[in-house]
């Protein structure tokens, strides 16, 4: 039978006509009854570590995606995140300036070292911000895919900047080895770094709870920043408790580890970011679009499902296999199937759907959605 194209008739941003590596999943299928081979229901393990080890990982390395609560619309989920970038720079920039008024009535150079390093984080949120705008541009004959992947690129840099202030945080650590500083007002230091530790997990919650709601692994990468930075503000604090019991070197030794354990703990963000760009896609999305496409009646089987990322909306297709029917029917089967695909994951744009009969002849009909 011939193939047919057809619309679901919803607004997209972007109409792009995607090409995807050739990765195919087996499934097994029973006859007419849906017997997935995953089952429904099932529990997928990441293999996220358990215990105070995953309260860590969970911490600083968050999941950047949730199927079931992400925005459906992609210029809905570009303004959300804008909206998350313009509300968390502007709470970062407060907070340096309260910071910086410390250090002029303390004269700590700690701070003012944390204080200018939390104003040039502050700033990561910039080329995110332009990303997102990139992203809402339509396709182009020469980016045909759109601009999304400008998010991902901003997460490079996003990961650049933690790896530079982790350099400047040891380089800070080591240098007061060599050259204590004295601190004056410790209480007002005690403060200032309580203030910058607040700010930034403020900002923390609210980047990785909007990166993980419209699925952007960049903003959930900027979190983490925030995270880390924040913790980098209570390694002042830890060293003027120190210097007021007669520890001065507490200082340091608390910027020494702060630093080892932001490097340690940006390779997930590293690891995220760099599977991003390699159209890698977690596994718990790709059972469910199987589940939902074989729980919809009249589909005999699963034969393949391909996803990918493009900025924080996904692309992909799959090919389903039917019964020996119609034309007619087999588009109402797989108009069915993008419905309740589309229904499960709100942030899927594009997706192509090419039924097969069962007897394995060619494509019975193809339904991008």
């Amino acid at each position: 039978m011939g193939e047919h194209n057809h619309d679901d008739g919803q607004p997209h941003e972007h109409e792009h006509d995607h090409a995807h590596g050739e990765h195919e999943h087996d499934h097994a299928h029973g006859e007419h009854e849906h017997d997935h081979a995953h089952g429904h229901g099932h529990d997928h393990d990441h293999g996220h570590p358990s215990g105070f080890k995953g309260f860590l990982y969970n911490l600083f390395v968050p999941h950047s995606h949730d199927a079931a609560d992400s925005i459906d619309d992609a210029l809905e989920a570009s303004r959300e995140g804008v909206r998350a970038l313009k509300v968390s720079l502007f709470l970062l920039l407060g907070t340096t300036i309260l910071q910086f008024v410390v250090v002029l009535l303390s004269g700590s150079v700690a701070l003012l070292a944390d204080t200018v390093h939390n104003f040039s984080d502050a700033l990561t949120a910039v080329p995110l911000w332009i990303a997102f705008i990139l992203g809402r541009r339509v396709a182009t004959r020469r980016y045909t895919y759109g601009f999304g992947r400008a998010e991902d690129l901003a997460g490079l840099f996003i990961i650049a900047v933690v790896a530079l202030s982790a350099i400047v945080a040891a380089w800070q650590s080591i240098e007061r080895f060599i050259n204590p500083q004295p601190l004056h007002n410790l209480w007002w230091v005690v403060a200032a770094g309580f203030i910058g530790f607040l700010g930034n997990e403020a900002v923390a919650i609210y980047r990785i709870r909007v990166g993980q709601k419209i699925g952007s692994a960049a903003l959930v990468a900027d979190g983490v920043h925030a995270r880390m930075d924040g913790f980098t503000s209570l390694a002042v604090l830890l060293g003027a408790f120190g210097a007021m019991v007669g520890f001065p070197l507490a200082d340091p030794i608390v910027g020494l580890l702060i630093s080892v354990a932001i490097v340690v703990l940006l390779w997930g963000t590293v690891r995220s970011i760099g599977r991003r760009l390699m159209d890698g896609i977690e596994p718990g999305l790709v059972h469910t679009v199987e589940d939902a496409l074989a729980e919809t009646p009249g589909v005999r089987g699963v034969e393949r499902v391909q996803l990918r990322w493009v900025g924080h909306r996904l692309q992909g297709n799959a090919t389903i296999t039917l019964d020996d029917v119609s034309l007619e029917v087999a588009d109402t089967v797989a108009a069915a199937a993008s419905s309740h695909v589309r229904s499960t994951v709100r942030n899927l744009d594009d997706f192509v759907i090419r039924p097969q009969s069962a007897s394995g002849s060619s494509a019975t009909a193809q339904l991008a959605s």
